[in-house]
């Protein structure tokens, strides 16, 4: 079962309702409880770094979270500023990340105004290492992105990357975490396969 993390951020009835037509089963888990029943996680986000550490670090879900992911290995992915949470940091604040991964979250630094900010629209995928979360689905694939900053990691577990000014990893892998800056739940049949394989994929 897919437990969508429910802390305030992120357009969670959107994942809800593209896995209940998948017949994938999930739950909204507000409560450490209902996390420790999951085989797979959904950590969704939308707005600013710092806001979206308080908001889980109010949760109260944050230990029970560090625990399945790192100890017990649990599938986690996080999307937008869910993936930039599981950094250490961020340009975009001062809180530390929950550092699941080593990387830092940075503004892009383009300064061709062909490039405005917000990154905001469809761009394609440049698939760089296997991954299963890419199990059907074309080569280059388009997805919807809305965001200022970006993930900067260490590139070998990087596994797509994107260019819109500068190159950007947009997927990337270490072991059980995965994280996606752009949003599938709005990217029409490309996204709704990388959410199925999210799961399908990486049943132990």
């Amino acid at each position: 079962m897919i437990a969508i993390v429910n802390y305030g951020l992120g357009n969670v009835r959107a994942f809800a309702n593209i896995y209940k037509r998948l017949g994938v089963p999930y739950v909204l888990a507000s409560d450490c409880e209902t996390l420790k029943q999951a085989t797979h996680l959904i950590l969704p986000g939308v707005g600013s770094f710092d806001y979206a550490m308080q908001k889980l670090n109010e949760s109260g879900m944050r230990e029970v979270l560090d625990d399945l992911v790192i100890n017990q290995k649990r599938p986690v992915l996080g999307i937008c500023v869910g993936m930039q949470i599981m950094a250490t940091s961020s340009e975009e604040g001062n809180s530390e990340g929950l550092g699941w991964l080593d990387a830092e979250v940075v503004k892009f630094s383009n300064t061709d105004t062909k490039f405005p900010l917000p990154h905001m629209g469809w761009n394609s995928l440049e698939l760089v290492e296997a991954c299963p979360l890419f199990k059907n689905i074309e080569s280059r694939p388009s997805f919807y992105f809305l965001h200022s900053f970006h993930f900067k990691p260490d590139f070998n577990y990087t596994v797509a990357k994107s260019k819109y000014s500068n190159e950007i990893a947009c997927i990337v892998q270490k072991e059980n975490v995965f994280g996606i800056q752009c949003h599938p739940e709005k990217s029409h049949l490309s996204g709704v396969t990388l959410l199925k394989n999210f799961y399908e994929a990486t049943n132990a």
